[in-house]
């Protein structure tokens, strides 16, 4: 069977058509250019689209790439050779009152679109933080939204989700029916063997207040207040989102330097009782050396939304990499886990670069799902640059870091990973294997791509244990 190009509701662009390069990096989120490229890229109008582009990949032999938002750090839509299908026209949602049970497109924004959306209907769904990620990859990589800490990881809150498949069949996938697409769609990231088109999710009511609570510190005091919080972050309440981040700051004199934030941000029933949540922050033993405080102060979520934009501005050229970092709770042990992370936050080489450590405490099982490797904390550093020629120095430092950082790793998250540089575990050995045989009975072809990754027979394998 042949689909030509005019058979789509949408378009196929081929390479020598005069847009083909901007169909094929224009919304990649990261401005820093792979140079790899694919045969087309199908600019999917409709769900029927995305099953004629299975179906003439299969026809051409194509391996198929998917985009959803395009926030993938390392551009993982964008291969040499196959068909690229953008799914950014799959943003429609749609909410039942009486199940409280949303749908939307991959390609639905959380934070710009669906956020606001439900918040309008007293709902809430903990989308990811920039306001720009599309739902797609989000929810697939596992899901690291608001104040997960607490109310678990987003993907735990897929209650359905609906697939077209290897051979282009749409098939609805829960824990009842082809349960196996169900599991995977909840962690197996960017190899999942098939294509997820509409995603149900489980709203949670709107909680009633927001206080924010905004410690800044120099980064001599690193040590001190870090050792503070590996102590204490499990006792806080679970309606709290605890990230430290060091990145340059506004200070009280007018100035601007880098700091290290401690931020706390309470989802409570109203405000009062958000502010008792963050009260804990007040006994951080070196706050009388802080540059500023911010004690609960209420907030919104469109403020907090907005501020995410800053730190994360579109296009800039971004190297990121993340992990999640495990040790026991002795004096020795927090101090290894400590300085191990101490180089992500005080040597970042580029102004707008900043580093994140979140709080995951206390660590909790995990539902049924491929996503199943998180410890107490998670750091992330990137560097954010605009001139190319700084790509090398920025790369070698966010190498030497994470090297610094390694005896106290336990692995990654695919959501900020870039398997091309460093090679980590992000899933559980036992649910590893399970999802490659999910791989194997649904694309025994190898129809999809699977992770981008410089050795591919090593992945979900910390590099130093080889």
């Amino acid at each position: 069977m042949t689909l030509p190009a005019d058979r789509f509701d949408g378009r196929l662009v081929l390479p020598g058509d005069s847009d083909f390069e901007e169909a094929v990096l224009g919304r990649v989120f990261n401005g820093r250019r792979p140079d790899r490229r694919p045969d087309a890229v199908l600019i999917a109008a409709s769900v029927e689209d995305v099953r004629r582009g299975v179906l003439l990949a299969k026809e051409r032999g194509w391996t198929v790439a998917v985009r959803s938002g395009g926030h993938a750090w390392a551009a993982w839509s964008v291969r040499d050779g196959g068909l690229l299908i953008d799914l950014g026209a799959l943003d429609d949602i749609d909410y039942d009152a009486e199940t409280e049970i949303v749908s939307a497109g991959p390609a639905t924004k959380g934070g710009e679109v669906l956020s606001p959306y439900l918040e309008e209907r007293g709902r809430f769904f903990n989308g990811g933080h920039c306001p720009s990620v599309g739902i797609g990859g989000f929810l697939l990589q596992g899901g690291q939204g608001w104040n997960q800490r607490g109310w678990g990881w987003a993907a735990e809150s897929v209650v359905a989700v609906d697939v077209v498949t290897a051979d282009g069949e749409l098939v609805r996938a829960d824990a009842e029916q082809n349960s196996d697409l169900y599991w995977a769609a909840r962690g197996a990231g960017p190899s999942y063997p098939g294509i997820v088109v509409r995603f149900h999710l489980q709203t949670r009511p709107k909680f009633g207040a927001l206080a924010h609570t905004v410690h800044g510190y120099e980064l001599e005091d690193f040590t001190e207040v870090m050792t503070w919080m590996y102590e204490n972050h499990a006792r806080i309440s679970t309606d709290v989102e605890i990230v430290c981040v060091s990145q340059m700051t506004e200070t009280p004199d007018g100035g601007q330097r880098r700091l290290l934030l401690v931020t706390a941000l309470a989802f409570g029933p109203d405000s009062d009782t958000a502010r008792e949540y963050v009260a804990p922050f007040n006994e951080i033993p070196v706050i009388d050396r802080a540059v500023f405080v911010v004690d609960g102060v209420p907030t919104t979520l469109a403020e907090q939304r907005a501020n995410q934009e800053v730190a994360n501005p579109e296009h800039a050229q971004y190297i990121c990499d993340c992990a999640w970092i495990d040790g026991d709770y002795s004096a020795e042990g927090i101090a290894a886990m400590v300085e191990g992370i101490r180089p992500l936050f005080t040597t970042n080489p580029t102004e707008k670069g900043f580093a994140i450590w979140m709080s995951n405490a206390p660590r909790r099982e995990l539902p049924d799902m491929a996503f199943s490797l998180h410890t107490d904390a998670y750091v992330a550093a990137y560097t954010v640059y605009d001139d190319p020629a700084d790509f090398a120095r920025n790369r070698a430092w966010v190498t030497e870091v994470y090297e610094h950082a390694q005896p106290v790793t336990a692995g990654q998250y695919l959501g900020d990973s870039d398997m091309t540089n460093r090679q980590l575990k992000f899933m559980a050995p036992e649910n590893w294997e399970r999802l490659q045989g999910v791989i194997r009975d649904r694309d025994p072809e190898g129809r999809f791509a699977r992770y981008l990754a410089s050795d591919p027979a090593t992945i979900n394998t910390n590099h130093w244990e080889l």
